[in-house]
């Protein structure tokens, strides 16, 4: 994603945007439980902080420039550096400016349930928040890999809030995998390069532009190329899947950011980090075993959405979906052509904002009414037309219709896979967005279309204006990414 010749600027900006949520959980922890609407002032302050200080960064990007800021100088040649290009700028863009309208969702979900430990929540929440900043301003391998380690470590308290026997099972194996993948798969594939280069720097972009992955064998590069792909497991690509749905313990608005935006989007960003500036979009077209990776992909996106379809429980459905849809992003680096990696860009902030929506919606019919199965949402858009219709949006945009944010993310994919004369991709992507339809239209179809099992309510009952008006905020935001696809793509380098 990064331009061969750019004017490198040293700034601290990446470094505030990276601290100020940490700050934040000294003000966090220190209001405590007693003073909740000082604690939940020190969260949303922080989170606008953040976001404040990323989107300042927008006008020097493109200008044509990069700012990086060294941390630490971990190693002989190999420093903790972060460095904000276009793609790892978009990234920070839509994670916190999702953070926000998830804090503010968070209050009202957190207090109409009266959940315990609320404090430990928001701590853990910004620690979450930045460690993701991190992952994408890094600049080299060493510094992806210990911000992603510590995404990892900071999440597992918020998928085991609830602290009971399903959450203990489903943080195990949540850490379990994604622990065991990066310290057995990442670390070697990392670890590989760095002896190769007998301990000369790696930054994101330097492999690929040098063409030194090229000059390893062909068996070597696609050893590589799987250790990276499976050592990311946040990225959700079957068969290392299984942590994502038993994360789904976790209260709502952790799904919501961490599961449709932080933790899953990290995963398939490392993997377009990795695919389009380690290895170079020329050298995976010439890779003779690359296409296996394509093969993969669309498994993934097929077989995850069959599965959604026979899930009754909400948010269940909604995890087997972001599934496929992380494998959306993953076919688009791995076709390894401009218009496919442009797909794979355009759908992390397209799927983040759809799927987001579809999260907060499932929350708020939990708030509100206490229903989190599909079988027992008849007649439900009659009382909660606002967040019923806000899912309808946010299902017509992952499914992928105009002028909704996800026909334009589907359709840069369906054209790289064109590129590559791989007809049978675009069927497949075909048939996956018809499997879309059958999973998610029937929630909405139920909810205004069916009669109610027990209409003795009328009137409507929606959750909380804190949980409604995120959920309205992002399905509108669903409408206006459809016509923002060329400055995204202008911002990281990739348009004409």
């Amino acid at each position: 994603m990064s331009a061969p010749e750019v004017t490198v600027i040293e700034d601290i900006r990446p470094l505030i945007a990276f601290v100020a949520p940490l700050i934040g959980v000294i003000g966090i922890a220190w209001a405590g439980e007693k003073r909740k609407n000082l604690r939940e002032t020190f969260t949303f302050l922080v989170a606008t902080i953040q976001a404040s200080v990323v989107l300042s960064m927008v006008p020097i990007l493109l200008s044509g420039s990069i700012i990086e800021f060294q941390i630490w100088q971990m190693f002989t040649h190999v420093p903790l550096l972060l460095r904000v290009d276009g793609f790892g700028l978009l990234f920070a863009c839509v994670a916190s400016l999702l953070w926000i309208a998830t804090t503010v969702y968070a209050i009202g979900y957190m207090r109409g349930l009266h959940e315990h430990a609320q404090t430990r929540f928001y701590s853990f929440f910004a620690i979450s928040l930045s460690a993701t900043i991190g992952v994408a301003f890094s600049a080299n391998l060493l510094t992806i890999y210990f911000f992603y380690e510590m995404l990892s470590v900071s999440t597992f308290p918020l998928v085991t809030h609830m602290q009971d026997k399903d959450a203990r099972t489903g943080g195990r194996t949540y850490l379990g995998y994604l622990l065991f993948t990066s310290l057995c798969l990442l670390l070697p594939a990392m670890s590989w390069c760095y002896v190769w280069l007998d301990g000369g720097t790696v930054t994101m972009d330097f492999l690929a532009d040098t063409g030194k992955v090229g000059a390893f064998s062909q068996t070597t590069q696609i050893v590589l190329l799987a250790l990276f792909t499976f050592g990311f497991a946040k990225a959700g690509i079957m068969p290392l899947h299984s942590w994502l749905p038993g994360a789904m313990v976790a209260p709502t608005p952790v799904s919501a950011l961490l599961h449709a935006v932080a933790v899953v989007k990290v995963g398939v960003f490392c993997v377009i980090r990795v695919y389009s500036d380690i290895f170079g979009i020329q050298v995976l077209q010439e890779l003779d075993g690359e296409d296996w990776m394509i093969g993969l992909a669309c498994a993934t996106i097929l077989i995850s959405s069959l599965i959604a379809l026979s899930q009754d429980n909400l948010k269940r459905r909604l995890a087997f979906s972001t599934i496929g849809q992380l494998g959306y992003v993953v076919l688009g680096a791995t076709l390894a052509t401009e218009q496919g990696v442009g797909g794979s860009v355009l759908h992390i902030a397209m799927h983040a904002c759809g799927k987001i929506t579809l999260f907060f919606c499932a929350g708020a019919i939990f708030v509100a009414s206490g229903k989190k199965y599909v079988s027992e949402l008849r007649g439900l858009g009659r009382k909660m037309p606002i967040t019923m219709g806000a899912f309808m949006i946010g299902s017509l945009s992952v499914i992928g219709l105009p002028p909704l944010g996800g026909f334009i993310s589907k359709w840069y994919l369906a054209l790289g896979a064109l590129d590559r004369d791989m007809t049978w991709v675009v069927v497949v992507l075909l048939v996956s967005s018809l499997l879309n339809v059958f999973y998610l239209l029937p929630v909405a179809v139920t909810a205004f279309f069916r009669d109610p099992d027990d209409d003795k309510e009328t009137g409507m009952k929606e959750a909380p204006m804190a949980c409604v008006v995120p959920l309205a905020i992002t399905a509108i935001g669903c409408f206006v990414l459809f016509f923002f696809a060329e400055p995204i793509l202008h911002l990281v380098g990739l348009s004409k």
